[in-house]
């Protein structure tokens, strides 16, 4: 419990410096927080306490983790009899490029 209450603070003071520092610099009033992290409570917590202007947070329904995404998406792949050998993964994969599984159809 201390090592990951460890992590999660010196995660979190890194993001919100980081993100109130990049935010001074470029004038902003405003902040976005968005995907997973959007749901921890101590970021939230704290880049409110730190940020004087406004800060913006998705729903904690839509805080999601995309890692769950990508098990359903490989799962559907190997369903479709792919091979594991034969899926390779790419940054910025454009979704035009992908057959559609035919799991999913």
């Amino acid at each position: 419990a201390d090592l990951a209450a460890s992590f999660q603070r010196a995660a979190v003071d890194t993001l919100v410096e980081k993100s109130i520092r990049a935010a001074r610099a470029e004038g902003l009033e405003r902040i976005v927080v968005a995907g997973g992290v959007g749901a921890n409570k101590l970021l939230r917590q704290e880049i409110a306490e730190r940020f004087e202007g406004e800060v913006f947070y998705p729903r904690l329904a839509f805080c999601t983790d995309n890692g769950a995404m990508i098990a359903v998406a490989g799962a559907l792949r190997l369903a479709d009899a792919r091979q594991a050998g034969e899926i390779r993964a790419q940054a910025r994969w454009s979704l035009d490029t992908l057959a559609r599984p035919a799991a999913a159809g």
